[in-house]
């Protein structure tokens, strides 16, 4: 135990980020913050749609509201220091802040994948068990939905914290990333990881492997269901689900690429997660609402309200 304390010297970390190239760096620091700016909007916008209309008393929409806060929060864990360290000489962070960036960023992911299954849930009731849905997805079942989503998310991030808390930290600091995430800082620890990247792909990989298999069977159920339905229902049906199914495929995939590979494997982690951290939430508010003709329509009396508003 001495031994452990008297070598866990290091203070800060300093990130490598996504490029060695300065040039490239400048290009994309542009980009980026581009990116954070139409996950702004784009979330925003999705929020005060809901909110402001009807769509609240939907679980549909009241899960989609939820998302759309989980990305906004979740995204503005890692890109302002992102954008920030792209445009910067030395790219460092403190021990405890990057400790903070891990508990955080894992926290939003695990509340953002729960409320998924919340929404997939929610569509098999509506097109499985139409009778029912009214008394199934109730607001106090929907609220409870998101509060298992809340207290999930926190036991499996507090459990990857506390994991990262007790490993060693000797030197060197550089982490081969643009986050403080679980996989980069295993690759610094002086000791032997093997155990420790078993218990890390139990907590998050295989998790995220059984949620991504159980809405595939969901949705796979839906598609059986939806045969004895009329082609119009048929088409809402698909439309609403086909915009879950890219949500799903979008966050789940680069995720389970990521997690599912032991720490000491060459792949190209910081590249792929590029994906759940920038492009899925800026990409989610285009999804739900291009194809989502209820979503246009009350888009258009709430803007509309708040221009006639603002006239007087």
């Amino acid at each position: 135990m001495e031994n452990h304390k008297e070598c866990n010297n290091v203070t800060e970390f300093v990130f490598m980020g996504l490029w060695g190239n300065k040039q490239m760096e400048l290009l994309f620091f542009f980009w980026f913050l581009l990116c954070y700016l139409a996950v702004l909007m784009g979330n925003v916008i999705i929020l005060l749609t809901i909110t402001c209309s009807h769509l609240i008393e939907q679980p549909m929409y009241y899960f989609l509201c939820h998302l759309s806060l989980m990305d906004l929060c979740y995204t503005s864990t890692v890109v302002p220091r992102l954008i920030r360290d792209l445009g910067a000489a030395r790219k460092n962070i403190s021990y405890n802040n990057c400790m903070t960036q891990l508990f955080a960023a894992h926290l939003l992911a695990g509340v953002e994948i729960f409320i998924l299954v919340s929404m997939a849930f929610d569509r098999y009731v509506a097109i499985v068990k139409p009778l029912h849905y009214t008394v199934v997805m109730n607001r106090q079942r929907c609220n409870l939905l998101i509060f298992t989503a809340w207290a999930v998310g926190f036991w499996h991030s507090i459990a990857l914290l506390l994991m990262v808390l007790n490993l060693p930290f000797c030197g060197p600091n550089q982490i081969d990333h643009y986050i403080c995430d679980v996989k980069p800082l295993l690759k610094l620890v002086c000791r032997d990881i093997r155990v420790v990247s078993i218990l890390v792909i139990a907590n998050s990989g295989m998790v995220v492997v059984v949620i991504f298999l159980v809405l595939v069977a969901s949705y796979i159920l839906i598609l059986y269901n939806l045969r004895t339905r009329s082609s119009a229902g048929r088409r809402k049906a698909l439309s609403t689900c086909s915009s879950h199914v890219m949500v799903v495929v979008l966050f789940f995939v680069p995720c389970i690429y990521t997690y599912v590979l032991p720490a000491g494997s060459e792949n190209k982690d910081k590249e792929i997660s590029v994906f759940y951290t920038v492009i899925a939430p800026m990409l989610n508010p285009l999804i739900y609402t291009l194809r989502n003709t209820e979503m246009k329509t009350a888009m258009q009396k709430v803007w509309s309200k708040m221009a006639h508003s603002e006239c007087k």
